[in-house]
């Protein structure tokens, strides 16, 4: 069987890269993860999750760990944390950074969880489904491992939202037509379906909050944004020669000038597993 984790990206495949790249997509999740518009995705999910003292929690694609051990925080000595993810190089580097913290870290594939059923109090899964091959089937196996009354929360990227402001703006769509096919995972409305998503598994209680994240030059953006990060391997572009040059050039000169923008939205949407086993569909919308 295929993992759910579709190889598309580097993200989707890091246990397939060369050990320098490996441990450059380390860092970029933990650059990522500090970055100030992450940081504020992560708190709105907190919210929503709402993890409390004694739970029991999955991060379901957990990286190199920083929102396990925050959780772990959260739930303090009683409680505990599975931080899962698909990499091994991942979940190696996330043991590395354990801080003694109740977390326990494990590689698995999301949409073949071994947990019990009812295991867990709450799942936590942030920008993981856009990669994965049937997210639905994901979606029901955290369902599947999460008690009655328990919380799921799911992070993701609406990558048809991205748009750049301070950029010819021909240049930046023929750009996108090729860097859309390598830096952006297939499943690019996935921020914006997570709700249907979670209506169609059964979950109530539901929130969905849309969080805009604004990168106001391009140091900024590169964080997050491979496509105008200088840092990426011209080999990864894909796009014809000199193409990648004029348009990074293009995004120097709008950092210069002040008048760079991006935008993305990020969507946290979370839901309560209802007492029994309602009928997958079967909750009428919001």
């Amino acid at each position: 069987m295929e993992p759910a984790q579709k190889e598309r990206t580097p993200f989707s495949d890091i246990d397939g890269l060369t050990t320098e790249m490996s441990e450059v997509v380390v860092t970029v999740l933990t650059e990522m993860g500090r970055h100030s518009e992450i940081r504020r995705v992560r708190r709105t999910g907190f919210d929503a999750l709402h993890p409390a003292p004694g739970a029991r929690l999955l991060d379901a694609g957990s990286g190199s760990g920083e929102v396990a051990r925050t959780l772990a925080a959260e739930v303090g000595p009683r409680g505990a944390v599975i931080a899962l993810d698909h990499s091994a190089a991942i979940t190696a580097a996330a043991v590395a950074r354990h801080d003694d913290s109740s977390v326990t870290y494990v590689t698995g594939d999301v949409g073949a969880l071994t947990l019990p059923d009812d295991s867990l109090d709450g799942v936590w899964c942030e920008r993981v489904l856009q990669h994965v091959d049937d997210p639905d089937r994901a979606i029901a196996e955290l369902r599947r491992v999460t008690r009655p009354g328990g919380r799921i929360c799911l992070i993701d990227t609406d990558w048809d939202s991205l748009a750049f402001d301070g950029v010819p703006e021909g240049l930046r769509d023929t750009v996108m037509s090729y860097v859309r096919k390598h830096f952006v995972p297939p499943h690019r409305d996935m921020g914006r379906t997570l709700r249907r998503r979670l209506l169609g598994a059964g979950l109530t209680d539901l929130t969905a909050t849309p969080v805009t994240c604004l990168f106001g030059s391009p140091e900024s953006a590169a964080v997050v944004l491979p496509m105008v990060s200088p840092s990426v391997p011209a080999d990864a572009w894909h796009t014809p020669p000199g193409l990648r040059e004029q348009w990074l050039g293009s995004v120097e000169a709008a950092g210069t000038r002040g008048d760079f923008l991006a935008v993305l939205t990020i969507w946290v949407v979370a839901g309560t597993v209802p007492d029994g086993l309602a009928p997958l569909g079967g909750i009428s919308p919001l």
